[in-house]
């Protein structure tokens, strides 16, 4: 089946939202293609503080008013897996694991990061047996337990004092000895009772008793002496990967995997366009993420309409 597009925008996270709203409004017809729940990681983060105007609100909620207002124009929204998107003279193709092929003027890649795993002994088997890498998803599987959040940035920080709500211990293993969270989510972490640091170690293997996770060998990164805690609820914070494997061969991705875009957030494949944590840039927030949609969308719309 294939279906015919002025715009397509592979990803449905603020980026994705943002532009199908601008790109409708003025007139195109969008779709958007998504392979899970429309928002991206709004929906896996339990607080949003820092978008303008309000002070605080739940990034599931957030995202659901984004996705409304997506859609509000007329832009479609689609459910498929994108496994390759192909350049061509008129048309971009975009080819869904399912075989489904669309057809498009431009395409705006929104896809977003992932989270990246720790690659230790135990992980992989025991993820969905208390290794997650959600702790609004997961975090209610542990109250009253003790957990162990992995990571120094804002992401490990910021769940370890949501899931401190939940849990009656949260131990924050970092590999250095200082965070590298903003000032203020650091300040929350060290004043908070239920949370212990443990600094300069890393985490080792996991542990399981054949069903579930039952704690976690870490070492420290100077002596190598081991040490264990017990713990059922493992979340991993440790740095993200983009979502661009489908992208290889267009030779729009740098040599982390990033997209490489211009000031107008298209890449060097004219009709490319890269929005969002997908592309290669210094901060990635919800707030930056809606402002490439806004550029991408409004300059894809002003070649195709060849203004």
């Amino acid at each position: 089946m294939e279906r015919h597009y002025d715009l397509v925008i592979i990803g449905a996270g603020p980026a994705g939202m943002t532009a199908a709203i601008y790109a409708s409004r003025a007139g195109l017809k969008t779709a958007m293609l998504e392979m899970g729940a429309p928002g991206g990681k709004l929906i896996k983060t339990y607080e949003i503080s820092n978008w303008p105007g309000i002070k605080g609100t739940n990034g599931a909620k957030l995202a659901n008013d984004m996705f409304e207002h997506s859609t509000h124009f007329g832009a479609e929204y689609l459910y498929g897996n994108v496994v390759k998107v192909e350049d061509g003279e008129e048309y971009k193709t975009i080819i869904c694991e399912d075989g489904t092929e669309y057809k498009a003027k431009a395409v705006i890649v929104a896809t977003g990061t992932k989270e990246r795993m720790m690659n230790i002994p135990g992980e992989e088997e025991n993820v969905g047996r208390g290794v997650s890498y959600c702790a609004v998803c997961d975090g209610a599987f542990f109250r009253n337990q003790e957990i162990v959040v992995i990571g120094g940035g804002n992401s490990a920080l910021e769940e370890a004092l949501y899931l401190s709500e939940i849990a009656s211990k949260v131990y924050v293993v970092i590999r250095r000895d200082v965070f590298r969270a903003d000032e203020i989510v650091q300040k929350a972490v060290e004043e908070n009772e239920k949370i212990e640091v443990i600094r300069k170690h890393v985490p080792l293997r996991v542990i399981d008793d054949g069903n579930r996770v039952t704690g976690i060998v870490l070492q420290n990164v100077d002596t190598k002496e081991e040490m264990t805690v017990e713990t059922h609820g493992i979340f991993p914070y440790i740095g993200l990967d983009p979502a661009t494997s489908f992208l290889e061969g267009l030779d729009v991705l740098d040599t982390y995997g990033y997209m490489t875009v211009d000031e107008n957030c298209e890449t060097k494949v004219k009709g490319i366009y890269g929005a969002g944590d997908v592309i290669h840039k210094n901060l990635r927030q919800v707030v930056t993420a809606t402002n490439d949609g806004a550029i991408a969308a409004q300059h894809a719309f002003h070649e195709i309409k060849k203004i």
